[in-house]
């Protein structure tokens, strides 16, 4: 039977792994298998890993090398940028090697009995969406299987970045991590070391495409990070619960997050009433002003989490299980983008998703060019004008005035998810 329990189902995964000799290191174990299965998967080109199990040594500085010493694996070598969208500008690769014999390998300094994953950060490390799409699920997806016992070896590490998500970091390693890069002179030596890390779908787990090495699934990274920051409520409020003694029943909370600069909810506060008068206690907020660390506690608080497309959405992830994201599509024909960011990551994360479509005269886009624009009147030619138009006006020059009757609906369909 399969547990929901993630602690429970590392621990399994482990004992598993110990009884086949997976973290084992003999080499022989390795090249059983080395014929069948390269050490490089790079059919994927977003999703290039590789998996050097037996003798692996990892040499740090600025031309960081990874080698396997296996004498049944053929020599080879490959250029591996280990970071999630490995097509972008500025990104530093790692060369994997595999030799047949020890003296051509560089000699270890330092031997450690634990595995061992390098990974890098850059690229569009920062923008919070991308901090999740790019690092930490994919991250969780390579080295959760470890179940803490595992080393991060880390090209263009950014200190402050690690030190926003330590609470994450630290429940996937119980080790020191190593500034790759910038390790000269010592020779890591591991009997099992993955290269790279990436997810095949954006902001969530395909366990049947993903190598999780534990059947991870975007439910399981969110119990996770409920368990990483202490958080306590695993499921929403249920309208149906009993009145509490002498007291009204409680509302249902609802976060409705505001944005500063494009997209912004221009009559926010019709919103914000209309929401009150359907049932909610609502809290609207902007950039959190408190620790990251109590930001999360404070999402995990609401029941429904209400916003415009953009990356302030990924506080997704610290909603309880099962309850309600509404996202807010602006105009122009947005919805796949939409669904392929947050819609169907939330769905996967157990969260019930309702989607409200901004129309045109919804938009600011329509006092700009009138109706009869292609800007308002065709945006699937927009759309095959280039990335550039629809980046600069749909999402970026684009704010919404939500007609509130129209919207009433999707309300009453948050409560009835609550039911």
């Amino acid at each position: 039977m399969k547990s929901d329990n993630w602690e429970a189902k590392s621990q399994d995964k482990n004992e598993e792994a110990a009884e086949s000799k997976e973290f084992g290191g003999g080499t022989d174990d390795y090249n059983n298998v080395a014929n069948a299965k390269p050490i490089c998967d790079t059919s994927f080109g977003k999703y290039d890993i590789c998996e050097l199990a037996g003798d692996a040594r990892a040499q740090g500085g600025p031309g960081a090398t990874v080698t396997l010493v296996s004498p049944r694996a053929p020599p080879k070598e490959w250029q591996i940028k280990p970071y999630s969208r490995k097509y972008l500008d500025g990104l530093k690769a790692v060369t994997v090697r595999s030799v047949p014999n020890p003296g051509d390998a560089p000699q270890c300094t330092t031997q450690l009995n634990i595995p061992a994953m390098v990974i890098e950060l850059g690229g569009l490390t920062g923008n919070y969406w991308h901090d999740f799409t790019d690092v930490l699920v994919p991250l969780f997806i390579g080295a959760r299987r470890f179940n803490g016992e595992v080393q991060l070896l880390v090209v263009n590490l950014l200190p402050f970045w690690v030190d926003r998500y330590k609470r994450i970091f630290g429940q996937i390693s119980r080790h020191d991590i190593v500034d790759f890069e910038n390790d000269d002179g010592a020779v890591r030596c591991y009997p099992h070391v993955v290269v790279g890390y990436g997810s095949r779908k954006e902001f969530t787990i395909d366990p049947s495409l993903d190598e999780t090495g534990g059947d991870y699934t975007m439910l399981d990274f969110t119990r996770f990070l409920r368990h990483a920051y202490s958080l306590p409520r695993d499921r929403p409020i249920k309208l149906g619960d009993v009145r509490p003694p002498g007291g009204r029943r409680r509302r249902p909370r609802m976060i409705i997050l505001e944005r500063t600069n494009s997209r912004k909810i221009l009559n926010l506060p019709e919103v914000v009433a209309a929401a009150e008068a359907a049932g909610f206690k609502v809290t609207v907020a902007g950039r959190p002003k408190a620790s990251y660390d109590e930001f999360t506690r404070e999402m995990n608080s609401f029941d429904v989490m209400v916003g415009v497309h953009g990356a302030g959405l990924t506080n997704c992830v610290y909603l309880p299980t099962g309850a309600v994201f509404l996202q807010i599509v602006p105009y122009g024909r947005l919805e796949e983008i939409a669904r392929t960011d947050f819609g169907d990551p939330a769905r996967d994360m157990g969260l019930r998703y309702i989607e409200y479509s901004v129309a045109a005269e919804e938009s600011s886009l329509m006092g700009v060019f009138g109706k009869e624009h292609p800007m308002i009147k065709d945006p699937a030619a927009i759309h095959l004008s280039g990335w550039g138009n629809v980046a600069e006006w749909y999402l970026g020059k684009q704010d919404v005035r939500i007609n509130v009757e129209r919207f009433r609906p999707s309300l009453l369909r948050a409560l009835e998810h609550l039911q």
